[in-house]
């Protein structure tokens, strides 16, 4: 706490925290990861490409700014958001980014323009056509996240684990892939891949942190087979 006396004052350092603990690209992506859910910090290292004991640092400073909760089982530490409002507060400051950065809108646009994404549809509508049978709805992340949260009625088809599913999707339906968001490449990939193979594949640049935000259904099960 401050010495100033000054209430005010010591207001901000407070709030300075959470800045602080959000001023490092790693710590960044590491909550980007713990908004598809819960991950062991071997687990968060690898996502992120860190080594263990730097992105427990990382941890730890987001977990001093209260950013994060870590619970221990035997040898493995797992981390999670501390709080709902903590993912709200993700998405807010990445808006704020696309909205005030022109690099950062720069990427997105690239994104947004590339071949593999998908034309404008209503998520309702879709969540409807997937429903129908109309479209496949794959989720491209590996399958801890899909358990912790995905949307309803996709199949769980890890990127690592995406060629080995070819023979059982149909190849007169669209498939539509998503990942983390729209800074995720996974579902990228997916479609380059599903498109060499003679797929009709698009990308939708939403996630689950995305969908939850505009209050729309999460499931969450153990993987679909």
């Amino acid at each position: 706490m401050s010495t100033t006396g000054d209430p005010k004052k010591s207001l901000y350092e407070q709030l300075a925290r959470l800045g602080k603990a959000a001023a490092s690209p790693a710590r960044l992506e590491l909550l980007d990861l713990l908004c598809q859910g819960p991950r062991t910090v071997e687990g968060l290292a690898n996502e992120a490409g860190l080594s263990v004991a730097n992105a427990s640092q990382h941890l730890r400073v987001l977990h001093g700014a209260r950013l994060v909760e870590g619970e221990k089982n035997g040898l493995f530490v797992t981390y999670r958001l501390a709080d709902p409002a903590v993912g709200d507060f993700f998405q807010t400051l990445r808006a704020l980014g696309e909205k005030r950065l022109a690099e950062v809108d720069a990427i997105l646009r690239e994104f947004r323009e590339a071949p593999e994404s998908l034309e404008a549809i209503e998520k309702e509508t879709l969540l409807n056509r997937v429903k129908k049978g109309e479209i496949i709805l794959i989720d491209v992340r590996p399958a801890e996240e899909y358990r912790a949260g995905h949307i309803p009625f996709a199949m769980s088809v890890p990127l690592k684990e995406l060629r080995s599913h070819f023979p059982k999707l149909r190849r007169r339906q669209p498939i539509v892939a998503y990942c983390r968001g729209p800074y995720c490449v996974l579902a990228v990939e997916a479609v380059k891949q599903l498109r060499a193979k003679g797929f009709r594949a698009a990308r939708m640049d939403d996630g689950i942190a995305e969908w939850r935000a505009r209050g729309l259904p999460v499931a969450v099960s153990e993987v679909s087979k």
